[in-house]
């Protein structure tokens, strides 16, 4: 089953598609090779990469993420400073402990590859690992690919290859082995026999109206009719506690500028220091975040998107809300509710979370969640369209006020291209991540003194992003080949 738990899971920066799918895919891999019984007949591996995550992959950190999830790491546990320095490590051992167990020898240059004329016609972020035995025979060869938000799904060895700048539009049938382990299925809840399923918001609000449940109510019913109430909750609150301590890291770090070469100074720790100087004291007690309020509430949000952004952009921990290169919004958005709302209590983070996943859910399930596929509405705009939901939701809104925040989310967010300058999570993302968070704010303003009637329906506006995101031109979906990466001349 795909549950809406998985729109957030516990990761590192600075890329959901460039970093968390490519180490689990990995991960997979390896993994599969102990199962098979075949490890210890490995004697070298290779990763190509492709496409989009050939184009970019070193500004994301790719190549290191492949290489720690052959190592067996995963983003929810691996060790950042390790990954940062990954590279380094192998190179001056010339070896990797595969799956943590067997040692080989490897030559990063060599072993990791970076196909930048070749992309797999499935999708824009493909990757091949293959394994070899001493004689250079081949052990095992699997494809994989990256398709959003840190999903993955496992395609076949012989998938076609065509030029990276070539477009696509004729069906594939890669990714069809559901039984991959860590794959994205594709399995909607209709599948599952769960008490509520829903695959287009018209049904969600349907379902809403016909049995009195508000779009939280139904979520929950539905994620605890597979696995228990608690489990349910304590994963919630976990994803809550882990975007609380990025947005603390982010505000306390003594990092002045970020990695990559642009030379990026972080904003969040000077913004917090002159912010705790000014107006109120938050609403909340000390065990939150025990700061002073200036005289806008918009400052604030800035702050605690800004601080996760940049958090992301150091490859530190993140919870990915729901790509990496968006998850300030969501967190950003909560903790407005958290220290600005004072009705807010945990009941409210869950009902937010249940409540967003619900909407992050039917664009996954619909249109896109990668910016290599339909450029950056596909995250800022569907992170927007998410936390607007959440927050409409937590404010009492109706199932339609919800419906109708989450479309003014998305539809202003509609066209949003992917043009990282350098390849990396940085300019325009992390101020992108701020202006969304309030854009995400303000949606609700609007949603919240109308009655939830509106003319554009959220399915619309969500086939709209994905039609736009099929005619958008490729060099403005995460190659940073188009737009700003290439007029910033100077970067």
């Amino acid at each position: 089953m795909f549950s809406i738990l998985d729109m957030f899971s516990i990761g590192v920066g600075p890329s959901s598609s460039h970093t968390v799918g490519p180490m689990r895919a990995a991960h997979a891999f390896v993994a599969s090779l102990a199962e098979c019984g075949l490890l210890d007949g490995v004697h070298r591996v290779r990763v190509t990469l492709y496409g989009s995550l050939s184009l970019t992959g070193l500004g994301h950190g790719t190549d290191r993420a492949a290489v720690a999830g052959l190592e067996g790491h995963l983003p929810e546990t691996v060790d950042t400073d390790h990954l940062l320095h990954i590279r380094e490590t192998c190179e001056d051992a010339g070896s990797l402990a595969l799956n943590g167990t067997r040692v080989i020898g490897f030559d990063y240059g060599r072993d990791v590859v970076f196909d930048q004329w070749r992309r797999l016609a499935a999708h824009p972020n493909g990757m091949r690992f293959e394994a070899f035995d001493a004689d250079g025979g081949t052990v095992d060869e699997q494809v994989w690919y990256s398709i959003g938000g840190g999903f993955i799904q496992r395609g076949k060895a012989n998938d076609r290859l065509v030029g990276n700048h070539e477009r696509v539009t004729a069906p594939s049938d890669a990714g069809s082995d559901d039984e991959a382990a860590g794959s994205d299925t594709g399995e909607s809840p209709a599948d599952t026999g769960v008490p509520y399923p829903f695959t287009t918001c018209d049904e969600l609000i349907a379902i809403c109206r016909r049995q009195g449940m508000s779009i939280a109510d139904v979520v929950w019913a539905n994620e605890t009719a597979v696995r228990p109430a608690d489990e349910v909750r304590e994963r919630l609150l976990t994803v809550w506690r882990v975007m609380r301590e990025c947005v603390a890291n982010g505000c306390s770090s003594t990092e002045l500028v970020l990695p990559g070469g642009l030379d990026v100074p972080r904003r969040a720790p000077g913004m917090y220091a002159r912010l705790a100087t000014n107006g109120d004291i938050l609403k909340r007690d000390a065990g939150r975040i025990d700061i002073v309020l200036e005289s806008s509430d918009a400052a604030w949000v800035n702050l605690f998107a800004l601080a996760v952004s940049e958090e992301n952009a150091g490859g530190r921990r993140i919870v990915t809300a729901p790509t990496n290169g968006s998850a300030g919004i969501i967190p950003a958005v909560l903790l407005y509710y958290w220290h600005f709302v004072d009705v807010a209590d945990e009941e409210g983070v869950i009902r937010f979370l249940l409540t967003a996943g619900a909407v992050g859910y039917l664009f996954k399930r619909n249109a896109s969640i990668s910016g290599a596929e339909v450029g950056c509405q596909g995250e800022v705009g569907v992170a927007c369209s998410m936390a607007a939901a959440g927050l409409a939701a937590v404010l009492g809104g109706t199932p339609e006020q919800v419906e109708n925040a989450a479309e003014i989310g998305i539809e202003h967010n509609l066209g949003l291209t992917c043009d990282p300058v350098g390849g990396l999570v940085q300019i325009p993302c992390i101020e992108r991540n701020a202006m969304g968070a309030n854009t995400a704010i303000n949606a609700v303003r609007m949603a919240m003194v109308g009655d939830g009637s509106h003319i554009v329906s959220l399915d619309q506006a969500i086939v709209t992003m994905k039609q736009t995101g099929e005619d958008m031109m490729a060099k403005y979906k995460e190659t940073s080949k188009g737009g700003l990466a290439v007029n910033v001349v100077e970067c």
